[in-house]
């Protein structure tokens, strides 16, 4: 996804929700150079850790936060807006019920650009307990909302991650193309009706 978020090579501004490895503020910084990134990592000691073991490339440009997500949202400056906001932080039914919700969305979404993507790593149980309901969350607070996982996560068969994306314009069909390119094989890319399944 965040290759479809601008044309490829330019730089983008990115806020990760979750910093966990900074793997994707690598990713960002190795085919975006110039990016301008924010990370908000909860765990103090995690984020020195990775810091310390893997520190970043050189002329990656990123501010790092400790906190909460929502509460570190709100403390960011007013005038900024991202292209990319990257939730990573949701686990099964353990999910935080105060960042698990429409109204958090909504606050995320604002913080997008016009052409602005609200990126969201599920991780949830066969029964998709959390994805439906964040699902229909994420459509509460944006235009339009895609579903991207392999295919068997739609099935139902088993437990992983299913990738929520939010726009603030209409899903682009050909984005659908790209990312089943892309893999994982074989992935679907659920939207509009087709999405209206995981809800029901």
């Amino acid at each position: 996804m965040v290759d479809l978020a601008a044309e490829p090579g330019t730089p983008i501004t990115a806020l990760h929700l979750g910093a966990g490895a900074l793997t994707l503020a690598r990713y960002i910084q190795a085919t975006r150079p110039g990016s301008d990134q924010y990370a908000v990592e909860l765990e103090r000691e995690l984020l020195d850790f990775v810091l310390q073991k893997l520190p970043m490339p050189e002329g990656t440009i990123l501010t790092t936060h400790i906190g909460d997500a929502r509460d570190a949202l709100g403390e960011l400056p007013a005038h900024l807006r991202f292209d990319v906001v990257i939730l990573d932080i949701f686990s099964g039914p353990e999910a935080p019920a105060h960042i698990a919700c429409r109204d958090f969305y909504e606050e995320a979404a604002a913080r997008l650009g016009p052409d602005g993507v609200l990126i969201i790593n599920v991780g949830d149980e066969p029964a998709l307990t959390l994805v439906r309901s964040q699902v229909a969350a994420l459509r509460a607070a944006m235009p339009d909302v895609a579903a991207f996982a392999e295919s068997g996560m739609f099935a139902g068969r088993y437990p992983g991650n299913i990738i929520l994306v939010g726009t603030r314009k209409p899903w682009p069909s050909g984005w659908t193309a790209e990312l089943l390119a892309r893999g994982p094989h074989p992935a679907a890319v659920l939207t509009g009706v087709d999405l209206d399944r995981i809800t029901a």
